[in-house]
């Protein structure tokens, strides 16, 4: 990692701002002991007055630090859509791409997955998802290792007639060849978890109630589990033994170190924490930001023999064989 890496923080998004975010960085520069950060406050900032009444607000400022140059990338846990809308208008989004979207890593019984988008657009058409498909597959290839990961459109049933009209129009793109993609096909809510593909994709409404649900299913597991072994004598006895091993289920399925989800598609690089995360997970999510192989892949979108997004309206080329490793984790 870079000795002059700058990472501007909103240390006004979320919702136990700025003391989460002043800890959080504290905790990310132990990890990460060469990065240097350009800290803004001010009020938080609602959508409808992101772009009108928010010029000086802590969010555009720290986006505008990544546009000026001044900051190698951007962390907020403010509010989702005003992020969105600020930074593209702000870093513009690449060519052959009509709206970003977020990307985070979701834990599965093969590994890890991407999923996107995440909330950044509620509502999108076929050719939206088409563009996340392929954004998703470039950012698969590079942090999961995998020469051609496979991808799946999230979707009420496998079959090729289910679906609304925008995801069974964006499947048929895909599943024509019209994409280098290795298009699995349509993908129901129990694969997300069982890792059948390597990416999902879907319009930011279902993936951020898919997330959101996730996320409240894991704690009910957890607090359900921690009552159970408080049950009984018996019980805390194998509390006792079973102890090392719940630990290590509980990190890996802790939402706090998988936060950090990066907008892909924008002219720069932009990564939205959790609004109600701690200071562990706001350092995780700035881990994303600083770390290289997030970085590096931002670089083969923005990049152009090779790595850049194709146009999503012509023949692509016949998909080859998957192999990968599992990435580092932010923490």
């Amino acid at each position: 990692m870079s000795d002059s890496l700058t990472i501007a923080l909103d240390a006004m998004g979320g919702d136990h701002a700025p003391a989460i975010v002043l800890r959080g960085a504290d905790i990310a520069l132990m990890r990460h002991p060469g990065v240097r950060f350009l800290l803004f406050g001010d009020d938080d900032t609602k959508p409808s007055q992101a772009l009108r009444a928010a010029r000086r607000s802590s969010m555009r400022l720290a986006i505008e630090a990544v546009a000026e140059g001044r900051a190698d990338g951007v962390v907020s846990a403010g509010n989702t859509g005003a992020l969105m809308a600020i930074a593209k208008f702000v870093l513009k989004t690449l060519p052959g791409i009509d709206r970003p979207a977020i990307a985070t890593f979701f834990p599965t019984r093969r590994g890890e997955s991407v999923i996107l988008d995440l909330g950044a657009n509620i509502e999108c058409d076929a050719e939206n998802l088409v563009q996340f498909a392929l954004m998703g597959d470039a950012f698969a290839r590079t942090v999961l290792g995998l020469v051609q990961p496979t991808v799946g459109l999230l979707n009420v049933g496998s079959e090729d007639l289910k679906g609304n009209d925008a995801v069974r129009a964006a499947g048929a793109q895909l599943r024509g060849g019209m994409t280098p993609i290795r298009f699995h096909g349509f993908v129901e809510g129990d694969d997300i978890a069982a890792g059948t593909v390597d990416v999902i994709v879907t319009d930011g409404f279902t993936g951020n109630v898919a997330l959101k649900t996730a996320e409240g299913i894991a704690k009910l597991f957890s607090e359900s589990l921690r009552a159970s072994f408080r049950h009984s004598v018996l019980a805390r006895i194998g509390y006792v033994f079973a102890r090392g091993a719940l630990k290590k289920l509980a990190a890996r399925l802790d939402p706090r170190r998988y936060n950090g989800a990066m907008f892909l598609g924008l002219g720069g690089i932009a990564v939205k924490s959790h609004g109600s995360t701690d200071a562990f997970g706001f350092a995780n999510a700035i881990g994303v930001a600083a770390a290289p192989i997030y970085r590096n892949a931002w670089s083969p979108m923005t990049s152009s023999p090779g790595g850049s997004i194709p146009p999503t309206h012509g023949s692509g080329s016949a998909p080859g064989s998957a192999s990968g490793a599992s990435r580092p984790t932010a923490s």
